[in-house]
């Protein structure tokens, strides 16, 4: 009988990496099915989608409390699936508030749950190992620095690398990109990048706008591009093609051509700054939550870094405005010295390239399509 996936993830990067596992998994085995709650990168890998991620995808305590009648329909709904159609392994990516509550309904109806894209226990709230030891058969992190910490805790576990680094979409060349955006290659380009989820670029948008008009007023001819994730409300972007005192444009769906475009870059923290580190630009790093969201998180954070960049990197390589930092004056102080001090950005250009490095090359969801297929024959063998 051809082996059947189930795969939940709950946000845009997650889609992302599902779907390209799925497209390796049946690269590998042809016959094999594929479903669960995603979007549209795992619906075109071949998978059924049988739930959208989108309008569950949130950050921040309060805006969880708001969804959760959604979200807890949504939990049985895939459980009564997983004991109707008795997949072969359930395939948990990221989203671990939601998946950790899946994953231990699947394990126990006996089949086997491997965790690809694990939670960042190393952060905040390390207490998850003991919950994910009863029930993950595996552990797939991306990150090189997790794989001890699931050792450590007797979780079985592989390395399998960064998916981004084959990920990056198809980059357009600078020149007839701008141009196409009716923007001119000759003058400074800056990229921004908000984020991906709806209250997310709430928090995070108007102040990388009002940093941009200060930048505009000390770097003459700057110009600027926000990186628009799919699945977001206009009412958020429409305005920008007006916004007084800026060269400034929308695009949805090309953020690798925008960061490959950029003189530099100001994002949101989360993937994002990864897939910046990629591209090798220089990047200031943001982020806001609700205050209430962050003065209850705070005091379990361990980490003296956030970015994704900077904690591969194990330094604090990009300048990290989270919160009160985040302020229009501190974006616009940075994007211009990103934009003028040229010794500081190639350092960073040589830390960039080191993360790569360490980030194990290409492949990553080719190795964890073959962890997948293993723990699969492991439970046909029992």
């Amino acid at each position: 009988m051809p082996p059947s996936v189930f795969v939940s993830c709950g946000e845009a990067s997650g889609d992302l990496y599902a779907g390209a596992l799925v497209r390796e998994l049946r690269a590998s085995e042809p016959a094999l099915t594929a479903f669960g709650l995603g979007g549209p990168h795992l619906a075109a890998a071949g998978a059924e989608l049988v739930a959208d991620y989108r309008g569950i995808s949130v950050t921040g305590l309060l805006e969880v409390v708001r969804i959760l009648p959604r979200t807890w329909q949504l939990y049985r709904r895939l459980v009564s699936l997983a004991r109707e159609r008795r997949p072969s392994v359930l395939v948990l990516v990221d989203f671990p508030d939601f998946n950790f509550r899946l994953g231990r309904a699947v394990h126990a109806l006996g089949i086997p749950v491997v965790y690809y894209v694990t939670p960042q226990v190393w952060a905040w709230r390390p207490g998850r190992l003991r919950t994910m030891k009863a029930f993950v058969r595996r552990a797939l992190p991306i990150f090189p620095f997790e794989s001890p910490i699931y050792e450590r805790a007797g979780i079985p576990v592989e390395f399998v690398g960064h998916p981004l680094v084959d990920l990056l979409g198809p980059i357009e060349p600078r020149a007839p990109f701008l141009s196409r955006l009716d923007l001119d290659a000759a003058r400074p380009t800056v990229a921004l990048l908000p984020g991906s989820r709806h209250n997310e670029v709430s928090r995070v948008l108007p102040t990388l706008i009002a940093g941009a008009r200060l930048v505009a007023g000390r770097v003459p001819g700057v110009q600027f591009i926000v990186a628009r994730a799919p699945g977001l409300d206009d009412h958020w972007f429409a305005p920008l093609v007006n916004e007084p005192g800026l060269t400034l444009r929308s695009v949805e769906g090309a953020t690798d051509s925008v960061l490959a475009a950029a003189d530099a870059v100001a994002t949101a923290s989360g993937t994002a700054t990864v897939q910046t580190a990629l591209h090798g630009k220089p990047m200031v790093i943001v982020y806001r939550l609700a205050p209430l969201t962050y003065r209850l998180g705070k005091p379990f954070v361990s980490v003296e870094t956030y970015g994704m960049a900077n904690l591969v990197a194990g330094r604090r390589v990009a300048t990290e405005l989270i919160q009160d930092a985040f302020t229009p004056e501190a974006v616009a102080d940075e994007l211009v010295s990103l934009l003028t001090d040229t010794a500081r950005t190639a350092a960073m250009a040589g830390a960039w390239r080191e993360v790569r490095a360490r980030l194990g090359g290409g492949g990553a969801s080719r190795r964890a399509a073959r962890a997948v297929l293993s723990v699969i024959d492991e439970a046909r063998s029992l």
